[in-house]
């Protein structure tokens, strides 16, 4: 397993849940940080931890919907540590409800813009550096919703079903000029990113057992252990991999049983 030491790694949605996870699990292993997000407050704090544990971090404030604001974050990355070894490309959000329910500009248009096109438009700004290094590693933070829709995540899972295949085509045209490209797939997880997606009848109902449910710090041990040993993909927690086999090769079983589960929730709402 190769080491990390003074890699640069560069960590969008670093503010909190997945991304700051990472970043300490990064910093621990020598790696120098930059840290992207739209809280600058917690970025200079988490920054100000890592410097007092003798790391070094750059915080940079970032909207990953204003294209201008990553290519800036991206020259700022590359004047200040020379290069960029490792992209976490990990900003997102979610908000699950009935299609009907989602408001079209603040629940729709916005999921697609931050989940699918942040990505796209962050991983196309770092790939020039990489390419020129000849060496690199895009991590994109993906879905077990990338793989398996239910309902109420038709907007999400359509933008982590682009991610998945903008991962798939990304990884066949870097690999020959020495750039990794990976997409990790975790399940339900406890962070800040739960309190915003939103809460109905159903959601209560259908909710992750408790036992596979993730923590921030599982997710970013899994995305070191990636970086130290890059992959296609990884699913999280494994076993989960058997929900996707199922999916992709029971899909009638899996359209029904899931069609039937949540209808008459969906019905209850449509009464009001």
């Amino acid at each position: 397993m190769s080491t990390l030491k003074d890699k640069v790694v560069l960590i969008t949605g670093a503010s909190a849940g997945f991304g700051a996870a990472s970043a300490k699990f990064f910093a621990r292993e020598g790696c120098k940080i930059v840290l992207a997000a739209r809280r600058m407050e917690r970025l200079e704090e988490m920054a100000s931890q890592i410097h007092a544990a003798g790391g070094q971090a750059l915080p940079i404030l970032l909207d990953v919907t204003q294209p201008a604001q990553i290519e800036a974050m991206v020259k700022a990355a590359v004047d200040t540590y020379g290069r960029i070894d490792i992209l976490f490309n990990n900003a997102g959000f979610g908000r699950l409800d009935w299609l009907e329910a989602l408001d079209p500009i603040k629940d729709i248009q916005a999921q697609i813009t931050v989940d699918l096109l942040g990505v796209i438009w962050t991983a196309r700004a770092v790939l020039p550096q990489m390419y020129r290094q000849r060496s690199g590693h895009i991590i994109n933070m993906c879905s077990l919703s990338g793989w398996a829709a239910p309902p109420l995540y038709t907007i999400y899972s359509a933008a982590k079903f682009g991610v998945r295949g903008f991962t798939e085509s990304l990884r066949r045209e870097a690999a020959p000029f020495g750039v990794k490209v990976s997409a990790i797939y975790p399940g339900g997880a406890m962070t800040e990113f739960q309190k915003h997606m939103g809460e109905n009848k159903a959601k209560r109902r259908f909710k992750t057992p408790a036992w596979l449910v993730l923590t921030a710090e599982d997710v970013a041990q899994a995305v070191v252990d990636l970086a130290k040993r890059p992959r296609r993909s990884m699913i999280l927690p494994r076993m989960m991999a058997f929900s996707v086999f199922v999916n992709s090769h029971f899909m009638r079983l899996s359209d029904s049983l899931q069609a039937r589960a949540f209808a008459p929730y969906h019905e209850e709402e449509l009464k009001k």
